[in-house]
């Protein structure tokens, strides 16, 4: 077989497959065309989720009708007056996106410069159809219609027209994250799906994107270290979400997906967060143009670092200080949901406990009057309990002082407990519920963190050393660990080949199992990812120990107890959330209990 020269028409075919792969890669480029024109206003229409057209219309410095022609050929751009690749400030640089776009699909450009008459230019996959003048305002308007027509190969591994346009959606919202001052608006099959005015904050545009209640349940940063500005907002460990889409993550203006920042993120909300749950982020990151690499894939959604370790380190930094700053505060979305579970319901009918009488034979008994009907609802009562039913589980301490007010206090002071669970506290402008063993879970972390950041935490020594029998592989794993556990007051050393001898454990811990402390630990530690940096990996030891140390549900407390464990909450960094990010504490409002009774 001859080697020979490939047509240029499919030479242009190829190069689109790297940079359309759907209509969202299409639309990504085009959008960022019109910002790099310095538009302030961007019209997006979409048909068929952006297969059956694209259409963006902009207002910004428009092309002459030679330029609209050279800007149709391959690696022709304005982006780049010279050959410093490493000095881009553009998002798009390649002069790949209309070529490749027009010869997959059926492009019409338009476009008028200021102070001059708008020209058109009709491209059919790849074969220019027609020219000349068109009516239009200064600005560009690029329409693409049927997207990969003729090319079914790549037509039939599309998805569905809904799938496209979420991922279309998706895109937009990105681009209109990272341009706040530019007005964004998107319509699908003439219906208005996004809609954002120019001149916006970034937390403003990003919780208008995201969720309304993330401006409330966020926490702002702006950190600068060796010429790298990090901001942007960071949702609260409790303000999560399920699927990792709500992560926007931006270097220089671009949106990028970076395997770099996402383990950045995941290490700064570490023991904050369940392992299923993600947070809602939008990090914005400004680097000199030499530190950073943008011209590794052609989507240019990748980025490469110069010094990975250095913007690693400073996301989680940044991350960590502004949620350090946020203290107890916790997501309160419970509203809703728990209300639901306090409304009234209608209860089966009950059967009649059997009468001494019914076992005589024969004998009936007259019928029963029933003074009131109850009309669907339980009667006072109906709820009284047998003599077999348990007790009630909440419990109240005899006041002996004067009662002590909910104003001076954030979370309140403890009025009570239930199910020697959850304490219950008055605030000013609600009731507090506090789960104990969570609260103090995280109480008892942030005090070893301060201890090994002082010097260490202190032990205890055991009277009577423990031997605690593992696998051989998990022996191993402590055993090399050893140096580490020790900063924590825990003194392991190898007892034979399947065993481990404690001779003391953290005093912070109290009194509690140390064979299940040890086994969770061996357990932690062979889940550690080998890039994980040490200070990662001791913060998955203390949040391992402060599990086993802090109080358990079903401890009694006495109000002192409770007061001092709120007083600790309200002082300490993330204590709104437990160390496998579930909230510690909920409040329900004056109005909320106001409509449990009918009063609102």
């Amino acid at each position: 077989m001859s080697i020979r020269r490939l047509p240029e028409h499919l030479v242009n075919r190829i190069a689109a497959g790297e940079v359309v792969e759907r209509p969202a890669s299409a639309l990504k480029e085009l959008v960022e065309n019109a910002i790099d024109a310095g538009a302030a206003r961007i019209a997006v229409k979409l048909a068929g989720g952006g297969t059956d057209l694209i259409e963006v219309t902009d207002d910004g410095c428009g092309m002459s009708p030679p330029e609209m022609a050279l800007a149709l050929e391959r690696h022709a751009t304005s982006k780049l007056p010279d050959d410093e690749i490493d000095q881009v400030t553009t998002l798009g640089f390649r002069g790949e996106a209309l070529p490749s776009i027009a010869s997959v699909a059926r492009m019409t450009l338009e476009s008028r410069v200021r102070g001059a008459e708008g020209w058109s230019r009709v491209v059919d996959n790849g074969v220019l159809v027609s020219e000349g003048p068109a009516a239009l305002p200064p600005g560009t308007r690029v329409r693409v219609e049927a997207l990969f027509g003729r090319v079914p190969a790549r037509r039939k591994f599309l998805r569905s027209p809904r799938a496209e346009y979420a991922a279309s959606l998706d895109v937009m919202k990105r681009l209109a994250m990272a341009r706040p001052d530019i007005a964004f608006s998107v319509e699908h099959d003439g219906r208005k799906a996004l809609q954002v005015q120019g001149g916006e904050t970034g937390p403003e545009r990003v919780a208008g994107l995201t969720d309304r209640a993330l401006a409330e349940n966020s926490v702002a940063g702006d950190f600068e270290r060796e010429g790298i500005t990090l901001g942007g907002v960071a949702g609260l460990p409790t303000f999560n979400r399920g699927v990792a889409d709500h992560q926007y993550l931006f270097v220089n203006g671009r949106p990028v997906k970076d395997r770099l920042l996402i383990g950045a993120l995941r290490g700064a909300y570490a023991e904050m967060l369940a392992r299923d749950r993600h947070p809602v982020v939008a990090l914005f990151l400004d680097v000199p143009p030499d530190q950073v690499d943008v011209n590794v894939h052609p989507a240019k959604t990748e980025v490469r670092f110069r010094d990975p370790a250095l913007v690693r380190g400073m996301i989680v930094s940044g991350l960590r200080r502004a949620l350090d700053e946020a203290g107890h505060r916790s997501a309160q979305r419970p509203s809703e949901a728990a209300l639901g579970m306090w409304t009234s319901e209608a209860r089966a009918p009950v059967a009649p406990a059997p009468r001494l009488w019914d076992a005589e034979p024969g004998f009936t008994p007259a019928p029963q009057y029933d003074p009131a009907p109850t009309y669907g609802y339980a009667s006072v009562q109906d709820r009284r309990p047998g003599f077999s039913a348990p007790p009630p589980l909440a419990r109240a301490e005899p006041a002996v002082a004067p009662v002590p007010q909910g104003i001076q206090h954030p979370l309140g002071v403890a009025r009570g407990q239930v199910a020697k669970t959850y304490i219950v506290a008055e605030a000013e402008d609600g009731l507090v519920l506090v789960d104990q063993h969570a609260a103090h879970e995280r109480l008892v972390l942030e005090r070893m963190r301060r201890a090994m950041s002082e010097g260490g935490v202190a032990s205890q020594g055991l009277l009577v050393p423990e031997v605690v029998e593992l696998d051989e592989p998990g022996c191993d794993r402590l055993e090399a660990r050893a140096g580490e556990l020790s900063e924590f007051g825990l003194d392991l050393e190898r007892f034979g080949p399947r065993a481990m001898l404690v001779r003391a454990v953290p005093a912070a811990l109290g009194k509690g199992d140390v064979h299940a402390l040890v086994t969770d630990l061996a357990d932690e530690l062979a889940s550690f990812d080998e890039a994980l940096s040490l200070k990662e990996r001791l913060d998955h030891v203390a949040a391992t120990m402060a599990c086993h140390g802090s109080v358990r549900a079903g401890r009694v407390l006495s109000v002192a107890e409770m007061n001092a464990l709120l007083r600790e909450m309200e002082v300490t960094p993330h204590s709104g959330q437990c160390n496998h990010g579930r909230p510690t504490w909920v409040k329900l409002a004056h109005g909320d209990i106001e409509k449990l009774f009918g009063r609102k």
